[in-house]
């Protein structure tokens, strides 16, 4: 009998438990690879940079740390005279207003004016149908007349009576007659004169006339219209616009300083400016201070004058106020930002001549125009930091720059690469206004938009 090789019964591969170390030794070396990778990967992010340092890379270090040389923009300490100055928001006000009623009744025939022109007192304003009044006026002319006649014929009668009854001719009681009837036709003619003063004073108004100087409104009637003294609006208003007022309110603390400056009859300047503080209007002087302070706020209402010849200012506009008390001679002073606040109270950053920096505590004072008056150990002409102070340290080296990006380094030079990545002309002109580092940040950022190659056709 022949073994069938699958009925061999000598068992001679490995036993079962050999092949169980081998399966095991897979998943450690596995495991240990896993690990490997986990711990490259963290070394690799450890040191690869954060997206803060790209962005201080970009930004030419500006952002880096204490060590790094920070670049700043500085400007001069300076001696100059400052303003003591009070701020407010204030509102015009016209000297006068005077709405136009005619004071008859008829039908406007004329307008005798622009809308918004300046007119003066007594000029015409507007014509009103006169034919009626002509004609009452003529009427009370001719009764006048008529009853100077008799008075005059009165009168011849009563110097006659007076010489007969001189001569005993006739009764002394016809002579007292006629002397009445002479007073009393005399008063007739007094009444008769006053009818012909009215009527013609009613003729008169006929003739609007403007009664301030000032600067006319819109027309509140139209030709053609019957107008009368109890119409609400008019004919037009008047504004008296030069001089024009303007009232405002300060603090209670000025008073003292501005009724001694009145009482001396000094001139206290009044600047009015647009609401956003950036264009000046007018310059105008102080008039009057009301005669309380309003309790509730603590402030007192004053007023001031304006010549207003350019018509800038209206009634009812409201404006920014600029009211100087004083003036600071020879001040010692340094641009408003570059003062700051800390712990120490208020400092400025002084820039060495070896480009470290160092603190200087100041004592502020007022401002004028942006700059501030102050008190401190700094003289004149020493650089103070006005831009690039957040990440100033003590002692820290600093790169002096121009505060204007347009004067910096590079700044008018055209980018390198514009026409490469072709930039609308637009983007270019902005570019040109950038700072060397917002340029390179923006490059940096719209690096990968490159022109796509034009896809080949077989």
């Amino acid at each position: 009998m022949t073994n069938h090789p699958d009925t061999n019964t000598d068992n001679t591969s490995p036993p079962r438990s050999t092949r169980l170390p081998k399966s095991k030794l897979r998943r450690t070396i596995i495991w240990v690879l896993i690990a490997l990778l986990a711990v490259g990967a963290g070394f690799w992010w450890w040191k690869s940079p954060s997206s803060a340092d790209k962005a201080a890379q970009a930004n030419g270090g500006r952002f880096g740390g204490p060590n790094m040389v920070q670049p700043v923009s500085v400007q001069e300490a300076r001696r100059q005279d400052i303003r003591v100055t009070v701020n407010a928001i204030g509102s015009i006000n016209a000297a006068n207003t005077a709405i136009v009623h005619t004071q008859v009744t008829g039908v406007l025939q004329q307008i005798n004016f622009k809308e918004g022109q300046q007119v003066q007192a007594g000029q015409l304003l507007a014509q009103i149908d006169p034919r009626a009044f002509q004609a009452t006026l003529g009427q009370a002319e001719g009764v006048l007349a008529r009853d100077k006649a008799q008075l005059d014929n009165a009168r011849i009668d009563l110097a006659r009576y007076k010489d007969l009854l001189s001569k005993d001719a006739i009764a002394k009681q016809q002579l007292d007659t006629q002397e009445a009837l002479v007073r009393q036709l005399e008063g007739t003619v007094k009444s008769d004169q006053g009818t012909v003063d009215s009527a013609k004073l009613q003729l008169s108004y006929t003739r609007v006339t403007a009664p301030i100087t000032g600067r006319v409104g819109l027309k509140q009637s139209d030709l053609g219209n019957v107008v009368q003294p109890s119409d609400t609006n008019g004919i037009v208003i008047i504004t008296q616009t030069r001089p024009i007022a303007l009232v405002f309110s300060v603090p209670s603390a000025n008073v003292p300083l501005i009724t001694t400056r009145l009482r001396a009859n000094e001139v206290v300047p009044v600047e009015a400016w647009d609401r956003t503080g950036k264009t000046k209007l007018a310059t105008g002087q102080l008039s009057t201070v009301d005669n309380a302070i309003d309790v509730t706020t603590d402030t007192i209402k004053v007023k001031a004058l304006f010549p207003n010849l350019d018509d800038a200012l209206f009634p009812n506009q409201a404006v920014s106020v600029v009211m100087q008390l004083n003036t600071l001679k020879d001040a010692l002073a340094v641009p408003q930002a570059a003062v700051l606040r800390g712990s120490q109270g208020f400092y400025v950053y002084v820039v060495n001549a070896d480009n470290t920096v160092n603190t200087r505590v100041v004592k502020p004072g007022a401002i004028d125009s942006g700059w501030m008056a102050i008190e401190a150990k700094l003289e004149p002409g020493e650089k103070v930091v006005i831009d690039g102070t957040d990440r100033l340290r003590e002692g820290g080296k600093v790169e002096v720059i121009a505060a204007d990006p347009k004067q910096r380094a590079g700044a008018a030079a055209p980018p390198a690469d514009s026409k490469r990545k072709n930039i609308p002309p637009e983007m270019a002109e902005k570019l040109k206004n950038m700072s060397p580092e917002e340029r390179r940040a923006w490059f940096q950022q719209n690096g990968g938009k490159k022109d796509k190659p034009a896809a080949s056709t077989n």
